[in-house]
């Protein structure tokens, strides 16, 4: 199995990112130049950009109308001055829910590393990206840094709902938005990592338990909280906090947790909150 350290190493020694790294490596294995690389990883970013300003206009509903215009909601109590977390953050969160709620109406997003967890990375980007002033470039080089973080999770791991609960989605995700993140600010390649291991011990153990089986509840609001999470971390690590565990073993940790997972909690509708009262009735409404 591949290690971080691989990435870090590169890195450190050679004077680069880690999103530098990873977009040498995918344009070497693809056979493509690294202008043609960043090409498309500039549309990827440009439709998270497009899914977010579409979702916080607040007009689409999800087909079994569970989910829609939390995001303006969100939006609005920063503009109306009552937010008890700042616009900084009130942002993220309207961000991530934007997101979700246009994957929930079918329209289109990047799966990063999936659908269910599409709202994270782009919140915290385009979070940071106010903050920062960052550009384009910038984000797309964070961005190949997300990937891969995302990469090796999937080579120890995996990033799949049904294969190791929600902590596979959501956490993977919220490691590789906190790397970027901190990429971003200018942390070292070493200090992405450790943001991203902070991140993902946070939903260590968290079960995939959608409601009538839908990508709906509680997997948008949980997009939410983990972009938080994410800025979170990533601003541990940019302080000089450190994670106990390395990275490469919280994944591997989350592995092993994701085996243990009862079929039940692994996507399947058959456990959890898909099965309390409330949740087997919107599951007969929707049926």
């Amino acid at each position: 199995m591949r290690s971080i350290n691989e990435y870090v190493e590169l890195a450190e020694s050679s004077g680069k990112k880690i999103g530098e790294i990873v977009l040498r490596e995918q344009a070497q294995e693809s056979e493509l130049s690294q202008e043609e690389m960043c090409r498309r990883m500039a549309y990827n970013l440009q439709i998270m950009r497009e899914a977010v300003k579409r979702g916080l206009k607040g007009d689409r509903k999800s087909l079994s109308g569970l989910v829609g215009g939390e995001a303006k909601k969100v939006k609005a109590l920063s503009q109306g001055g009552k937010s008890l977390v700042g616009d900084r953050i009130n942002g993220a969160i309207a961000r991530a829910l934007a997101v979700v709620e246009v994957n929930a109406s079918m329209g289109k997003i990047v799966a990063a590393p999936t659908a269910g967890s599409c709202g994270v990375l782009p919140a915290v980007l385009f979070t940071v990206e106010e903050a920062l002033q960052s550009t384009e470039e910038e984000l797309v080089c964070a961005l190949f840094c997300a990937a891969g973080i995302g990469m090796i999770i999937a080579d120890r791991a995996n990033v799949s709902g049904a294969e190791g609960g929600c902590q596979a989605e959501i956490g993977s995700a919220a490691g590789m938005a906190a790397a970027a993140a901190v990429e971003l600010a200018g942390g070292s390649p070493a200090t992405c990592v450790q943001a991203a291991a902070i991140a993902m011990k946070s939903f260590l153990g968290l079960v995939c338990d959608p409601v009538a089986g839908l990508v709906e509840v509680p997997c948008v609001k949980r997009n939410a909280t983990a972009a938080t999470v994410a800025l979170a971390a990533a601003e541990m690590a940019l302080a000089g906090i450190e994670s106990a565990i390395p990275l490469d073993e919280v994944i591997d940790a989350m592995r092993e947790i994701g085996k243990a997972l009862p079929c039940s909690l692994r996507e399947t509708a058959q456990g959890g909150l898909a099965i309390t009262p409330t949740g087997k009735r919107i599951q007969a409404e929707f049926v």
